[in-house]
């Protein structure tokens, strides 16, 4: 039997949408307001899922505790409070979408987890607009 444990989380980060190598005016055709040289904020809420098989020893699939101290080390930690452009290095060079974001997150969860497990990592940008990645 194999059961899914999630936990929620969440950050509070800068960015600004645009590609380094278009023109101010192809930015804003594609990205609008998200283009905004001074960059602009979301209140980001996170779910992670592992999915996996329940220990019969403990009667956990893991310590969720465990699982809430991969994300804080490896997602609220280097990202809240922060610009993403500026100061998350994974970001120097990769548009911080919130695809793109939800991808690094899976990566850094990911080496974390063991592989028996699977990992879902649910995004919110906003209450209404959010990303999923399985790994696929």
């Amino acid at each position: 039997m194999r059961v899914t444990i999630s936990r929620k989380a969440h950050f509070n980060a800068a960015h600004r949408l645009y590609r380094k190598d278009w023109t101010f005016e192809q930015n804003d055709a594609v990205f609008g307001k998200c283009n905004n040289p001074n960059f602009h904020g979301h209140n980001y809420e996170l779910i992670v899922s592992v999915t996996g098989k329940i220990n019969p020893e403990t009667g956990y699939v893991m310590d969720i505790k465990e699982l809430s101290n991969f994300i804080l080390e490896e997602v609220e930690k280097p990202f809240d409070h922060k610009n993403l452009n500026l100061d998350v290095p994974e970001f120097e060079n990769l548009n911080p979408t919130a695809e793109n974001i939800v991808v690094v997150i899976w990566n850094k969860i990911r080496k974390r987890i063991p592989s028996e497990f699977d990992l879902e990592v649910v995004l919110y940008e906003t209450p209404r607009n959010f990303v999923t990645y399985k790994g696929e």
